[in-house]
């Protein structure tokens, strides 16, 4: 029985060894599981601590992202209106430099046609002035060489009048001997008294009251005859045309008409025979210039009073025209 109850009381004090070994146990569990809840809870804070200030990390990186994103977003809008603004001036200096480079251009073109034309024009001029010397220096040429001829035709026209004067001289001189004696002396009695009663009521025409028309559709020739005739103190008429020469003597009378062969209308011989069917006009010395030898026929049959080669002689032409001059006596 005592075994048995030390048995009952050993188990019975094993139960209760048993049972505070449980409950300790268990009570170290739940210490445990509270320590651990309570790690969890402050694992769970401090978790939930570091998300909130992830959280606001997060908001702060985003809040700053955006006003990042923000001031770059301004700076690109300003940077693009400036960047557009710049284009503009580019653009306003590029179109600027545009016109006036156009300008310069068509300046630069209009200076260089202007020279062109200037150019141009100088040398046209230049080829004018050119053909007015040559055309010059020819008909200087011309002139020096028909004045030569003139003046050989002259000597010989001379040295055959001389010839032919001395021939009818010695013939008449042969012929008139017989009367000269016995008529000399009366001749001589009636030429002094004319001269005296002419002396005493004529004069001889002054160079200056002379009139010379010049008929000649050629302006050079009509331009030297009058320079000639000008230099010598005589009054000068030009006509272009045997009808003008007309009209010319019908308004004053000349005391000498110089005229040329051909010209348009009235030609030098037609002239000449009008100029001998007028009373007026029928004593009127005609001088006509030609360069043909073969008119000296037409010449007289026309009335021309004196025929000239062309070129003449200046000196044959002022002889002539003194020699008509000195026959024209004027009330004194």
């Amino acid at each position: 029985m005592n075994e048995l109850l030390t048995w009952s009381l050993a188990a019975a004090a094993v139960a209760v060894v048993l049972l505070l070994l449980w409950v300790g146990k268990r009570r170290q569990r739940r210490a445990r599981a509270d320590a651990e809840q309570r790690e969890a809870q402050r694992i769970a804070q401090e978790a939930a601590d570091h998300a909130a200030r992830l959280q606001r990390a997060e908001h702060e990186r985003i809040a700053a992202e955006r006003e990042e994103a923000a001031r770059l977003e301004a700076e690109a809008a300003r940077d693009a209106a400036e960047a557009q603004r710049l284009a503009q001036e580019a653009a306003t200096r590029e179109a600027e430099a545009r016109r006036r480079a156009e300008q310069q251009a068509e300046a630069e073109r209009l200076d260089r046609e202007q020279a062109a034309r200037e150019a141009a024009e100088a040398e046209r001029l230049e080829a004018e002035e050119l053909a007015r010397e040559a055309e010059a220096l020819r008909l200087a040429a011309e002139q020096a060489e028909a004045e030569r001829e003139a003046a050989r035709r002259l000597a010989e026209q001379q040295a055959a009048e001389a010839a032919t004067r001395e021939a009818i001289r010695q013939a008449a001189e042969q012929a008139a001997a017989r009367l000269a004696a016995e008529e000399a002396e009366r001749r001589a009695t009636a030429e002094a008294a004319a001269a005296a009663a002419a002396a005493e009521s004529t004069r001889e025409l002054r160079a200056d009251e002379t009139l010379v028309l010049i008929a000649d559709d050629s302006k050079i020739v009509r331009v030297k005859i009058n320079r000639l005739l000008a230099a010598q103190g005589y009054r000068v008429a030009l006509a272009e045309s045997g009808e003008q020469a007309l009209e010319l003597m019908a308004a004053e009378r000349p005391h000498v008409l110089i005229t040329d062969v051909e010209m348009p209308g009235i030609d030098g011989f037609e002239l000449t025979r009008q100029v001998r069917a007028n009373a007026a006009t029928a004593q009127l010395p005609v001088m006509m210039i030609t360069s043909s030898d073969d008119k000296l026929e037409q010449a007289r049959a026309a009335g021309v009073t004196q025929l000239l080669g062309k070129p003449y002689s200046e000196e044959a032409l002022i002889a002539a025209i003194e020699h008509a001059r000195l026959a024209v006596k004027v009330p004194a």
